[in-house]
């Protein structure tokens, strides 16, 4: 099929299915300038293994480690701003189609995009807390105590160690995570899953709990067979010329 006439049908889709949800992985935000993980030559975890510089058992038993190397990439991913695909997202939304958003990015470019309804089950770098009295601070608390060399940074009350609230390799899933699962299993009809490879588990479970199935993917996923449609072509063309039929037609 044609990619012109695949826009139509993914529209068609759409408009004939109202429980419409999305799903977005790092491939969403290569548009913005965040590296994803696994294309061959640019993907981080090419070069870095997470498991040894940004787990979560890194961060407890050598937080110096973590935050003098697998820290360093998170005020740049922070600082990133929403391409035309977040755009394209939030108009989704704006105009009734889409009821919700999964998303397994931590750069919060979907909120900062406009999408309202957004499940970030990987967390965000929005803000960060302490590990020891749980206090909330905004994530710049970090970024400025890690770049005057305050390593670990600390809780300015009770000086225990604070970390990002992200989801680290050996965390537990937050309560968000169940909350989209439970969303996705009462009706979900159609899924768009825009930018993931679809690997990492628990999140690569949630396609097979909608009924019908939309990738928009430069690399093969283990769940084309099962979709209605697979686009191979970058999230922001492609979610911005749907928008664009859906709202021309």
């Amino acid at each position: 099929m044609e990619y012109a006439a695949q826009m139509e049908r993914i529209a068609s889709l759409i408009r004939e299915n109202p429980n419409f949800y999305a799903l977005t992985g790092a491939g969403m935000s290569t548009e913005s300038g965040i590296p994803d993980f696994r294309s061959p030559g640019t993907g981080l975890w090419e070069k870095i293994d997470p498991l040894k510089t940004s787990s979560a058992e890194v961060l407890y038993n050598d937080p110096r480690l973590f935050y003098e190397v697998g820290f360093t990439r998170f005020p740049a991913i922070a600082a990133a701003e929403p391409n035309p695909g977040h755009f394209a997202m939030a108009r989704l939304e704006e105009l009734g189609y889409l009821k919700g958003l999964v998303t397994q990015n931590i750069d919060g470019l979907h909120v900062k995009a406009g999408s309202r309804k957004v499940w970030e089950v990987h967390g965000h770098l929005r803000s960060c807390h302490c590990s020891g009295c749980k206090k909330g601070y905004p994530f710049e608390e970090l970024v400025v105590q890690v770049g005057r060399k305050q390593i670990p940074p600390a809780c300015p009350r009770c000086l225990k160690m604070l970390r990002p609230d992200v989801i680290l390799f050996g965390d537990p899933m937050p309560e968000i995570f169940f909350e989209a699962e439970s969303v996705l299993s009462a009706g979900c009809d159609l899924l768009l899953v825009a930018g993931s490879s679809l690997v990492v588990y628990p999140v690569a479970y949630l396609p097979r709990l909608a009924k019908k199935l939309i990738i928009i993917n430069l690399e093969p996923t283990d769940y084309d067979i099962r979709a209605e449609i697979v686009v191979r072509e970058k999230c922001g063309k492609a979610l911005s010329d749907l928008v664009e039929q859906l709202t021309s037609g």
